[in-house]
């Protein structure tokens, strides 16, 4: 059974001490990785079932993003966007032909892309659709997770997000999530948007019907509405395929990504769209420092690289597919529903039996990282790298920890 240390202690006593308390961690401090597996200060390993919300999608100390990264740390790492970098181009140009449109906007957090894409979809409602100045709207979902800025807590329903925060940014209008009737009845003439997860991630990775996104596809290109696609934690692998939406054949016009584009080494994330969409945007009225910067491009090339022969894509297929299969086992064993797609899972913790919380810190005991949301779920989302026998046994525990929390 795992025990706080003297060392472990200290660790996190400094953080809890000096650090803001924007997140509640589970009691353990990581210090090295490898592949689907981190250690602890005390030398305990975990296996890894969150990838930092999916942003370590290739592992830990991924051997080809290091070595990319490490051959840049000896060249040049930042120049910002006053100038060129050798870097830049080849990455944009991979990206946008991974994704099948014309240009990126290239930026560091995946809040940045989201707002990155407001601003574009606001513009592009302004100089081409010819919306009324300052009228401009975008209708987003509820139970939506996009960031944490002021403008995207705007339209949270999260009063853990939105509370004592405001005034909030106006100009959104919020629907239930997965209704597509509710959609078309928010457009209006001053409509530019539609932003929407393909899978709400933070909600407890909820899947909508499978007819919802294609519907909006429809609607959006009836009523001359951007459609925009948040693939940051849903993107690059993660379920099985590149994005989300390829998995109810949609192709929406702006894609935001981020979290894995950076291979789990720096922060990469960018807007990717067609040029009749992202070249709105001209020099001074939006940018970077950091955003597009040697390092990123060079770690994000290889990342791009990587997706672009499919493999990552079909593992986290493969492996999701056994992974569901296990979990289903125990509906109705301390489980109440299981939700997901490729190596992504939301569980739904029969509340008579625990908390979420409670859950994930008996895993932790057990050697298994997870992370609640919501109360009752817990999330599954180990790297892709990960090996078929470390997720049979990551499945042991969870099965180990109900039994042991279940009424006797």
């Amino acid at each position: 059974m795992t025990t706080t240390t003297d060392r472990t202690a200290s660790a996190i006593h400094d953080e809890e001490l000096h650090a803001a308390h924007n997140y509640h961690p589970l009691p353990v401090v990581v210090a090295s990785g490898d592949g689907a597996w981190v250690t602890d200060v005390e030398g305990r390993r975990y296996l890894d079932c969150l990838a930092a919300y999916s942003a370590v999608n290739f592992g830990h100390g991924n051997p080809v993003l290091v070595a990319a990264a490490r051959d840049q740390l000896d060249r040049i790492t930042l120049t910002s966007r006053a100038f060129h970098n050798d870097r830049l181009g080849t990455f944009v140009t991979e990206l946008a032909a991974l994704c099948g449109k014309d240009m990126v906007l290239p930026m560091n957090t995946g809040a940045e892309a989201v707002e990155s894409g407001i601003k574009v979809a606001r513009a592009w409602g302004y100089r081409v659709k010819g919306v009324v100045p300052d009228a401009a709207n975008i209708v987003v979902m509820a139970g939506n997770f996009h960031g944490r800025t002021t403008t995207i807590i705007s339209f949270s329903d999260d009063p853990d997000a939105r509370d004592d925060f405001g005034p909030f940014t106006p100009g959104f209008r919020m629907v239930p999530y997965g209704d597509a009737a509710a959609v078309e009845a928010a457009i209006d003439a001053n409509t530019v948007a539609v932003l929407v997860e393909p899978i709400q991630g933070e909600a407890g990775v909820v899947v909508p019907p499978a007819e919802f996104l294609p519907a909006l596809r429809t609607l959006t290109r009836e009523r001359n509405v951007l459609l925009i696609a948040d693939e940051i934690q849903s993107g690059l692998g993660r379920v099985g395929a590149t994005f989300a939406c390829d998995l109810v054949g949609v192709v929406p016009d702006l894609y935001l990504l981020g979290k894995a584009l950076g291979g789990g080494i720096v922060p990469v994330s960018a807007v990717v769209g067609d040029r009749d969409v992202l070249g709105v945007l001209q020099p001074g009225q939006h940018g970077s420092t950091f955003g597009g910067n040697p390092l990123a491009a060079a770690v994000g090339t290889e990342v791009v690289r990587m997706l672009a022969t499919g493999e990552p894509q079909e593992r986290a297929r493969a492996l999701g597919a056994h992974l569901h299969d296990r979990l289903m086992q125990l509906v109705g064993r301390g489980i109440v529903a299981v939700r997901g797609a490729g190596l992504w899972a939301g569980i739904d913790i029969d509340p008579g039996i625990a908390t979420g919380r409670a859950v994930c810190e008996a895993l932790m005991r057990r050697g298994v990282l997870a992370k609640d949301t919501h109360g009752s779920t817990i999330r599954l989302a180990p790297p892709i790298v990960v090996e078929p026998s470390d997720l049979d046994w990551a499945v042991d525990q969870l099965e180990a920890v109900l039994a042991e929390l279940s009424p006797r």
